[in-house]
C-alpha cells in the first residue's frame, strides 16, 4: 500500500489542499514541516500523533523539519473561546530548548526556531512585505477567528496567521519546503501560507491536516483528569501512560492502534477481531499501551509499567517501594495515621461505617492489606514501611500512610 492510502486507512488525513498531493506523497522526496509552539517544557501525547505522521512520511522518502515557534509562542495562536495568556521570553527560550532535545531524542528530526528569522523584522517592512497580501475579510472568515468576533479578538492574535504563513515562506525559500502538515484546527493558517507563497513566488505548495483525536466522550485525547499526558517521564510516568491507554474504550481502541502504532494492517485486523470476540482479554488495549510506552521510553520502562499494573490489579504491593506505591495508587483515597489496629484505622477513616461493619468485612475475607487477606481485627498496621494498601472488596483501595 502506498503512503497516501496508508495514511487514509489509518484515518490520518482530513483536509487536503490539492488532489495533486496524493501523487506527490506517493512519489516521495518532498520536504515538509510540522510546527508546535513552546507553551510547555514537554511534548504531550497530542503531539505524539502528529510526530508519528512525520515519521511515517520520513520512512516513505520525505524530509521532515520540526519548527518550534519561539516567535509565534510569544504571540499565541487564537483559541476558540479566549485569548491565550502571554508567556515570557525566558520561559519560551527554556521551553524551546526542552522541546528541541525531546524531539531530537525521540524522532531524530531537524529542529528550527522561527524566532531566528522573525526577530529582526521591523514593523513597517512586516506590513509592506507581508501584511499587504492578507485581506481582512479573508482572515475573519477563518473558522477560529470568525468564532471569536462576537467576544472580541486582538490584533496581536490576528497577526498569528501572518507569522505562520511567513514561516512556510521562509522554509520554502531556505529549505525547499513544499508541504505543511498540522492538526485540523490549523487549516486556515495552512491555506493562508499556501496563498502567500503563491503571491510572493508563484510556486504551488501543499498542505494537509490530521483529524482531531477524541476519546469516547468527544474530549481531546490524552487529557487525564484535566492534565495532559506528557512525554517527559518526570511529568507523566510510563506507568501513567500505560494505564491511560490500557483503559481505552473498546469503541476507540482500533482507531488508536492505527494512529499511535506501527503495527501492520494484519496485526491490527487481528486485534480488532479480538475486541469483537474476546473483549474481556483487552488484548488490543494491551498492545496499544505496550507499543506506545515501548516507543517513548523503551522495553525496561514498559516491563516496569506492566509489573505495576499487575500489582494494581491484584493489590499485592509487598515488593513495591514506597515511591512505586504512591505512583500506582495516585488519586486513591489517602489516609495518614499512626500505628493502630486495622479495625480502628478502618472505622476512624470511613473505610467502614462502624466496628460492626468492619468486623463483617474482615470475617467475609473482604479486606486485604498489601495483597494479603486479613481476618484479625486486632492486626496492627505498623510503620515497618511508610505506605500500605487496604483493599475493600474488589475495587475500593485506600493508601495508608503510617506516621
Amino acid at each position: 500500500m502506498k503512503i497516501y492510502d496508508e495514511l487514509v486507512w489509518r484515518g490520518l488525513i482530513k483536509d487536503v489542499s490539492s488532489p495533486d498531493l496524493e501523487e506527490k506523497l506517493n512519489n516521495g522526496g518532498m520536504t515538509f514541516y510540522i510546527g508546535t509552539d513552546p507553551t510547555g517544557d514537554s511534548l504531550h501525547i497530542g503531539h505524539f500523533s502528529s510526530f508519528l505522521i512525520s515519521k511515517r512520511l520520513k520512512e516513505a522518502g520525505h524530509n521532515p523539519i520540526l519548527l518550534v515557534g519561539g516567535a509565534t509562542g510569544l504571540i499565541g495562536d487564537p483559541k476558540p473561546d479566549t485569548e491565550r495568556p502571554m508567556i515570557t521570553k525566558e520561559t519560551v527560550e527554556h521551553n524551546f530548548a526542552c522541546l528541541k532535545k525531546q524531539a531530537q531524542d525521540l524522532f531524530g528530526f531537524e529542529v528550527v526556531n522561527n524566532y531566528d528569522w522573525s526577530k529582526d523584522l521591523n514593523f513597517i517592512d512586516f506590513l509592506r512585505d507581508y501584511g499587504k497580501h492578507f485581506n481582512v475579510n479573508y482572515m475573519i472568515n477563518k473558522d477560529i477567528v470568525r468564532r471569536r468576533l462576537e467576544s472580541g479578538i486582538t490584533y496581536c492574535e490576528m497577526s498569528y496567521m501572518i507569522l505562520q504563513s511567513l514561516d512556510f515562506l521562509h522554509l520554502n525559500k531556505e529549505y525547499g519546503c513544499t508541504l505543511q502538515v498540522a492538526g485540523s484546527d490549523q487549516w486556515g493558517n495552512i491555506t493562508a501560507g499556501i496563498d502567500l507563497i503563491r503571491k510572493k513566488t508563484g510556486q504551488e505548495v501543499y498542505g494537509f491536516t490530521m483529524p482531531l483525536i477524541l476519546d469516547k466522550f468527544g474530549n481531546k485525547f490524552g487529557k487525564s483528569e484535566g492534565n495532559a499526558l506528557w512525554l517527559d517521564k518526570n511529568k507523566t510516568s510510563p506507568y501513567e501512560i500505560y494505564q491511560y491507554l490500557v483503559n481505552t474504550d473498546d469503541s476507540k481502541v482500533v482507531e488508536y492502534l492505527k494512529v499511535f502504532t506501527f503495527l501492520s494492517h494484519e496485526e491490527i485486523n487481528k486485534l480488532e477481531e479480538k475486541v469483537k470476540t474476546e473483549p474481556e482479554k483487552r488484548e488490543a488495549q494491551k498492545a496499544l499501551a505496550s507499543e506506545v510506552v515501548r516507543f517513548l521510553h523503551g522495553e525496561e520502562e514498559l516491563q516496569e509499567a506492566i509489573k505495576l499494573t499487575e500489582c494494581l490489579f491484584t493489590g499485592n504491593v509487598k515488593e513495591l517501594t514506597d515511591e512505586e506505591i504512591e505512583m500506582v495508587f495516585k488519586g486513591m483515597p489517602t489516609i495518614e495515621t499512626k500505628e493502630d489496629t486495622i479495625i480502628n484505622i478502618m472505622t476512624n477513616n470511613d473505610i467502614a461505617s462502624s466496628k460492626r461493619e468492619a468486623r463483617e468485612f474482615l470475617s467475609n475475607n473482604a479486606i486485604t492489606l498489601d495483597g494479603e487477606i486479613i481476618n484479625d481485627e486486632n492486626y496492627i498496621i505498623t510503620n515497618n514501611k511508610k505506605n500500605h494498601i487496604i483493599r475493600r472488596g474488589k475495587k475500593k483501595y485506600y493508601l495508608i500512610k503510617i506516621n
